[in-house]
């Protein structure tokens, strides 16, 4: 699934390019190459993956070029287990909310969105801990943590 629409790709990549030049660094075709494979991946992918999805990624410029995407905030990185690092799109570029399932066994991760209401309680809910905690919050993650169905059928 295309998390981005024609017409907002060239937004993303706008925005992106634009977060880029902010430290100096320039929106080369490789990067440009990663953002668009990490559009299209309806759910966190790995490098391999990456890589997969479009042959044009090259695995060696693939690693360095996440790390400068992710410092700039263009590409969040999620941890599902001591071997698996996942890559997607940062939320702030494509406005879509939503938390993740982690499978600790073969490091698949999910997104889920939960209603309207229930997200509301979350936030004031985590608004009243950071109240209290006197910590200024700035957003939130809910990933669950446990094993796929797949995983527990194996």
């Amino acid at each position: 699934m295309d998390q981005t629409s024609p017409g907002s790709r060239s937004a993303l990549h706008d925005e992106v390019g634009a977060r880029l030049r902010a430290v100096e660094q320039i929106y080369t075709a490789g990067r440009r190459r990663l953002v668009d494979a990490l559009a299209d991946q309806d759910r966190p992918v790995t490098i391999p993956q990456l890589v997969e999805a479009d042959a044009g990624v090259a695995v060696s410029s693939a690693y360095r070029n996440l790390a400068v995407l992710e410092q700039v905030g263009a590409v969040e990185r999620i941890h599902s287990g001591a071997e698996h690092v996942r890559f997607e799109l940062a939320e702030a570029l494509v406005g879509d909310h939503h938390h993740h399932l982690i499978c600790e066994s073969c490091g698949r991760i999910e997104d889920f969105t939960v209603p309207a209401d229930v997200e509301r309680r979350i936030e004031q809910t985590l608004a009243t801990v950071a109240r209290d905690a006197r910590f200024a919050a700035t957003a939130h993650r809910l990933d669950l943590i446990g094993t796929c169905v797949a995983c527990v059928a194996g």
